[in-house]
């Protein structure tokens, strides 16, 4: 009967987003209003959402301040961190209320929650009361559910409202969501990218491990030095510098955290069992993912070896995604694997063509094999030293969601286990 009625009544359906709204008022009364008693820094955005909570939480640590965090990835209270194992960003409720009043029974100051645009509009983040609000960007993603991009980012938009006119926004300077959200109302601002913002990077440079480059805070310079790969993750730092700051962390303790930060499970993770050539797992997904993953291996190989790719799209997910997907990786990776990805009950075969359609054959060597392990023995065996691999689309889901149902799966482990067999 539930899932009759659900199937009948629309996504955003008034009367389903009533429903969603009321249970987060009784999750929080149920818990007494945990955020009340906390400082909550909220962070959305279509990529880098969960590395940035990560960052800032890390920060924080350091800093010797009590935090936690709710995220897609993990949950963590100070130094414990535990699977997320509903893998959802914005999670129920009272689970994230009940979660929040753990924080504050273990004297935390800070909650850093990831606030998904699913969740904003369907009122499950109602009564985080956030301080502070950060965005990474808006992309390409999710149009099946919100209808166009600037009704993707109006929905995001909520976030910020939810400062009530006081508070911090963080904002991206270089994303097309920036004047929107600057009109929003808020105590203060603090705008990142843009050469002229209060937040920029000048003189990146990256390898397999590491990624550094001249920090500008105004009229201030310093060096910021990642011990993890992928240059789009400097962005998420200038995201999670922002958000310290804007709680009175001197840059000193951030730029000093994020030079011990590692890398989140299967988000640019590096497997490496000795093989001369590098692999990672990473959880791209929407194809400015995709385009922000390949354009930190090229780095990487720096023009002395190939970059391949292990793409896919999962079923029942914003179908027009999967072409731009293929042509993406056609343009930017020197050999392409397309394979399979969760179903979430769509046909597979039918998600990978429609991946496939919009490769580019005459730009990259393209392969199409749908078994995803068979795909990852292929690239790894063709693999020659100096190339770099990535696996992108499952990240560090521990099961495969497959037309027969879930099956153990970890990317990471796979990997490790085809490299050692090679």
């Amino acid at each position: 009967m539930i899932s009759f009625l659900r199937r009948i009544i629309g996504e955003r359906n008034p009367i389903r987003l009533l429903w969603h709204k009321k249970k987060a008022f009784l999750a929080a009364v149920r818990y007494g209003m945990p955020a009340r008693n906390i400082t909550v820094i909220g962070i959305s955005g279509t990529d880098g959402k969960t590395t940035t909570v990560g960052m800032i939480t890390h920060i924080l640590l350091h800093a010797g301040r009590k935090a936690g965090a709710a995220s897609t990835a993990f949950l963590q209270v100070n130094d414990t961190v535990e699977e997320n194992a509903t893998h959802l960003t914005s999670i129920s409720p009272f689970t994230l209320q009940k979660f929040i009043r753990r924080l504050v029974s273990n004297a935390c100051e800070f909650a850093v929650i990831e606030m998904s645009s699913h969740g904003l509009v369907q009122g499950r983040l109602d009564y985080t009361f956030p301080s502070v609000a950060g965005i990474t960007n808006t992309a390409l993603e999710h149009l099946d559910y919100h209808g166009s991009m600037e009704q993707y980012r109006r929905d995001k938009g909520i976030m910020f409202e939810k400062l009530r006119g006081r508070g911090v926004k963080v904002l991206n300077g270089n994303d097309d969501s920036f004047e929107m959200y600057s009109a929003i109302p808020s105590e203060g601002t603090i705008v990142y990218g843009p050469k002229e913002s209060g937040l920029s990077l000048s003189n990146i440079q990256a390898t397999d491990t590491t990624c550094t480059a001249t920090l500008h805070v105004e009229e201030h310079s310093d060096q910021i030095t990642l011990a993890i790969p992928g240059t789009f993750n400097l962005e998420n730092a200038l995201c999670s510098i922002g958000c310290a700051l804007s709680v009175g962390i001197p840059l000193s303790e951030c730029l000093d955290a994020l030079k011990t930060f590692k890398a989140l499970p299967g988000r640019m993770e590096r497997i490496d069992e000795g093989q001369d050539f590098s692999v990672f797992v990473d959880f791209a997904v929407s194809p400015q993912s995709y385009e922000k993953s390949l354009e930190a291996l090229q780095k990487v190989v720096n023009g002395k070896g190939r970059v391949m790719v292990l793409c896919s799209s999962c079923g029942n997910r914003m179908e027009e995604k999967r072409p731009i997907i293929g042509s993406i990786c056609s343009k930017m990776a020197d050999v392409v694997v397309v394979t399979e990805d969760e179903t979430y009950g769509e046909d597979p075969h039918k998600v990978l063509d429609e991946v496939w359609a919009g490769v580019d054959q005459s730009k990259t060597d393209a392969h199409k094999i749908f078994d995803r392990r068979e795909a990852i023995e292929f690239l790894f065996k063709n693999a020659k030293a100096g190339d770099a691999i990535v696996l992108c689309g499952m990240g560090p889901f521990s099961t495969f969601t497959k037309l027969e149902g879930r099956i153990p799966w970890d990317e990471r482990d796979i990997a490790r286990e085809v490299l050692r067999s090679l």
